[in-house]
């Protein structure tokens, strides 16, 4: 997805929180708002993509401020509230699938649209937001504007690999029982990013929860960007992906990059939309949230 003109003040607006979060020294904040203002305005295009500029965005906040995890703080404060609310959602899912249980409905494609839902609630994470409003928005029942969980089952009926594309940090307790149910199934590989980029999980962050072992095969992108920048990926992601039977991709960054490529019939997005521009290149209202096969 290329950008819109939607996308630049998203982008100023994202280069003056990285700079916030990156230090208190005014100095060094007016100098990495400035280097990453001067990025924006020569690589802006509409036909470049967000998560391009964003990543060297990043890049030189860091190096401008010598902070190699701006968003260090943001990560554990949403990690946290994701813990504290995942066992209430939970168990919400878990009386559901025993309803549906009840109702004779068939038990294997229940279960994992109740783990469907969960993973599609994380995504309500949002490093613009209030947790207060996040922690509001997880609490609401998923409905699906786009559901094509029906083909998600079929799909992993036929599948041997899946790369499941993590998304924010907090969202590694909602994907995990996701991640589990596909793991009866097929060999699921759970992918991160390798070094800090925004809020996004990273392999230090899968560690520190200590669910590593809970999602069996763990690897990177081999580049820290929102998404993946194809062309900077490493070459043992880049085998993995081709290789792979489906692609489970969790959230905007992830759709910006793969709606890139041709439908193929084996990306799975599950996001929700959070901005306009994404939300009119899926097709569907702002905030929705979307289960969608291409």
């Amino acid at each position: 997805m290329k950008l819109t003109p939607d996308c630049y003040e998203c982008l100023h607006r994202l280069i003056r929180q990285a700079a916030d979060l990156a230090t208190g020294d005014a100095l060094l904040k007016r100098k990495a708002t400035e280097e990453a203002a001067r990025i924006l305005e020569e690589e802006f295009s509409y036909s470049q993509l967000s998560i391009v500029i964003a990543s060297r965005i990043h890049r030189v906040v860091k190096e401008v401020t010598g902070n190699p995890d701006p968003y260090r703080a943001m990560k554990e404060r949403e990690m946290t509230l994701a813990r504290e609310l995942y066992p209430e959602l939970s168990s919400r899912t878990e009386a559901g699938s025993r309803m549906r249980r009840r109702k004779q409905s068939s038990l294997h494609e229940d279960e994992l649209r109740d783990c469907l839902e969960l993973a599609a609630a994380g995504n309500a994470i949002d490093f613009f937001r209030e947790l207060d409003a996040i922690k509001e928005d997880i609490r609401k029942p998923v409905s699906f504007a786009i559901d094509d969980s029906e083909h998600l089952v079929a799909k992993l009926g036929k599948a041997n690999r899946v790369l499941y594309l993590a998304d924010n940090a907090g969202e590694i307790y909602f994907d995990l029982p996701l991640v589990k149910r596909m793991m009866e199934i097929a060999r699921v590989t759970y992918v991160v990013k390798p070094a800090p980029v925004q809020d996004d999980l990273t392999l230090e962050d899968v560690r520190e929860t200590g669910l590593e072992c809970e999602f069996g095969r763990v690897m990177s992108t081999g580049i820290a960007s929102p998404g993946i920048v194809f062309s900077l990926a490493s070459a043992q992601f880049k085998r993995e992906f081709e290789s792979a039977d489906l692609i489970f991709a969790k959230g905007m960054g992830h759709y910006e990059a793969l709606s890139e490529l041709a439908p193929e019939g084996r990306f799975f997005h599950c996001l929700r939309a959070k901005c306009k521009p994404v939300a009119r290149s899926i097709g569907v209202p702002l905030n929705s949230y979307v289960a969608m096969l291409r």
